[in-house]
């Protein structure tokens, strides 16, 4: 059965979740945490995305952001393309 289709308007804000398979680590180090923020900035800055809160756990993250455009599926796939665990969106 097909996912139904997300909700998307302006000045939304979500909660973003990811977990490891099996709730395996996600993150290796610090460096790995690192380069996660980075490709997280460089999504916002594409999006215009405001993350308003986040945390990295050993197995999962959760944000809070800001969509100021509809824009939170266009804004996962580049995070996606830059590699990413799947993530939940509630």
């Amino acid at each position: 059965m097909a996912r139904k289709v997300r909700v998307e308007f302006e000045g939304a804000t979500y909660h973003v979740m990811c977990r490891g398979d099996r709730r395996e680590n996600i993150f290796e180090d610090d460096l790995d945490r690192a380069r996660f923020l980075e490709t997280l900035g460089e999504v916002c800055r594409r999006t215009g995305w405001k993350i308003h809160a986040y945390v990295l756990m050993s197995n999962h993250y959760h944000w809070l952001l800001e969509t100021p455009g509809a824009n939170l599926v266009a804004g996962m796939r580049i995070r996606h393309e830059r590699g990413c665990l799947a993530a939940a969106v509630h």
